[in-house]
């Protein structure tokens, strides 16, 4: 469950990765870029303390990106080179936002949902005291089943990002994140889980994020 805050963001999220994505190596363009957001999908941290958030969003006259969030309290000292930057949420105070490629909660959270057949949190506002449910814009589902064994993806993370993709090893296991999903192939690489989602534009399943066990 991921429990969200009506609050005032500063920069915005749009504005966070807008001056961000155009600088990586799987950006479909150059700077300076329009995005326009389409949808997102979260995830729980089990411990509650790490926001994970997958936004989709279009580049004008351009592709659909995917762009996994994760929001700390503190810096995360493994992930410098990952982080996109800092934005003050009207009640939680200053928020560090990093590729989520990077993050090891990220990791585990996508590994679990592929291996077990998970689905997205149920995301919910708190008002006056009571969790009102917000439906989310995107939907996703877990190739595996529950109840599966999920390999382990602590560990050293090893990254390398793509023409439309970013691949991380870290433990057992092999993440590939699509990053441009108007691409025409799919995420390469030992397809044994996957995730797929939905949204508004996107009727028909589509593979989001491939997990595999390295050998």
């Amino acid at each position: 469950m991921a429990l969200l805050h009506r609050a005032q963001l500063t920069p915005s999220k749009i504005e966070l990765v807008s001056a961000w994505a155009p600088t990586q190596p799987w950006f479909p363009g150059s700077a300076p870029a329009v995005l326009t957001s389409v949808a997102s999908y979260r995830f729980d941290d089990p411990d509650g303390e790490v926001g994970i958030e997958t936004l989709l969003v279009r580049v004008e006259g351009g592709p659909l990106l995917q762009l996994p969030l994760t929001y700390r309290a503190a810096p995360l000292a493994s992930a410098t080179e990952s982080l996109i930057g800092t934005m003050e949420h009207s009640v939680l105070g200053t928020r560090w936002v990093y590729d989520a490629t990077a993050d090891p909660v990220y990791l585990a959270a996508v590994t679990a949902a592929a291996f077990t057949g998970g689905v997205q949190a149920d995301e919910y506002f708190e008002v006056d005291g009571e969790r009102v449910a917000r439906d989310s814009s995107a939907r996703v589902t877990g190739s595996g089943n529950p109840g599966a064994t999920v390999p382990s993806s602590a560990g050293t993370i090893s990254t390398r990002h793509e023409a439309a993709s970013t691949a991380v090893e870290a433990g057992g296991v092999r993440v590939v994140v699509a990053r441009v999903l108007d691409a025409a192939t799919s995420p390469e690489g030992l397809e044994q889980e996957s995730l797929a989602g939905t949204w508004p534009e996107q009727h028909e399943p589509r593979p989001l994020v491939r997990v595999s066990v390295l050998s």
